[in-house]
């Protein structure tokens, strides 16, 4: 194959250009190029933002594929009004979301963004098939601790639990910390009363089969995701409470819980419009 003369004279014009260039200019050239690659390498940092929410009463996916976030056999269930939000946080820099410097750098400067070193996100090494195991087995526990707390509260209060079989099903979220909301909405679901009101309440926690209702991480980001998605009440492990206090958005009120007896009893409060004599999470 042959080129044009134009595009053979080319790499020549370059060479001269440089050439007839100063020192200072090249090294700055030079340096302006090294920024540019520097930018474009993966980071050493992770970053995280609020994720979307999950109405555990609703369903998930369109259409014909739509399917209830807890679906329930061996027992009647009830419609609530309301919305019941289990709230996540995304993230990059965690293996399978790479994350380059200059995403890290953007990140730092947005203010709804938290950066750290990967290290202390996830183990030095992990691969991306072992962060998805890993996530993957926390959200199953997660949910057959929530399934197993639900059904015992309410064997405690003379429903009848026996034949009932429950699934959950949540696209692409995965750890514990939607636990108490699993639990929250599965007790809902087999109970007549309109727990919510009609209201939108969001809340995070893990849960044991006993029912208390454990710390989680990145607690101020999902509560950003809460009220951006409309919800007006947040219900927050006791364990949480440094991090909530003082932190929670304009419009949004916290409830502090630290057993599902507690956040049961806190939603069906704020259900009623008696919310505000609830406790909240009070700075030291």
């Amino acid at each position: 194959m042959s080129f044009p003369d134009s595009l053979r004279a080319v790499p020549g014009r370059v060479c001269r250009y440089f050439l007839d260039r100063s020192l200072r200019f090249l090294a700055g050239f030079a340096a302006v190029a090294l920024c540019a690659v520097t930018l474009c390498l993966p980071s050493a940092y992770s970053t995280e933002w609020p994720g979307p929410t999950r109405d555990v009463l609703g369903t998930v996916g369109e259409g014909g594929d739509a399917s209830e976030v807890i679906k329930v056999a061996g027992a009647a269930t009830h419609k609530d009004s309301g919305r019941l939000l289990l709230v996540t946080i995304s993230a990059n820099g965690v293996p399978g979301y790479p994350l380059t410097n200059a995403e890290t750098i953007w990140a730092w400067l947005d203010p709804q963004r938290v950066v750290m070193p990967r290290e202390a996100v996830v183990p030095v090494g992990q691969t991306t098939t072992e962060y998805k195991e890993k996530s993957d087995k926390e959200m199953t526990s997660s949910q057959d601790l929530a399934t197993k707390a639900a059904l015992a509260f309410l064997a405690k209060r003379g429903v009848d639990t026996s034949g009932v079989k429950v699934s959950m099903h949540v696209d692409d979220i995965g750890g514990p910390s939607a636990g108490m909301m699993y639990t929250l909405g599965l007790i809902d679901k087999l109970t007549p009363r309109d727990e919510t009101g009609g209201r939108t309440i969001a809340g995070t926690g893990t849960i044991d089969a006993k029912g208390k209702v454990g710390r989680i991480g990145g607690v101020r980001l999902k509560m950003i995701a809460a009220k951006r998605d409309g919800a007006s009440w947040f219900l927050a492990p006791k364990g949480n409470c440094d991090e909530v206090a003082s932190h929670v958005p304009a419009g949004l009120r916290d409830v502090r819980v630290s057993t599902i007896d507690e956040a049961y009893d806190a939603l069906v409060a704020i259900g009623q419009g008696k919310g505000e004599s609830l406790p909240h999470c009070a700075a030291d």
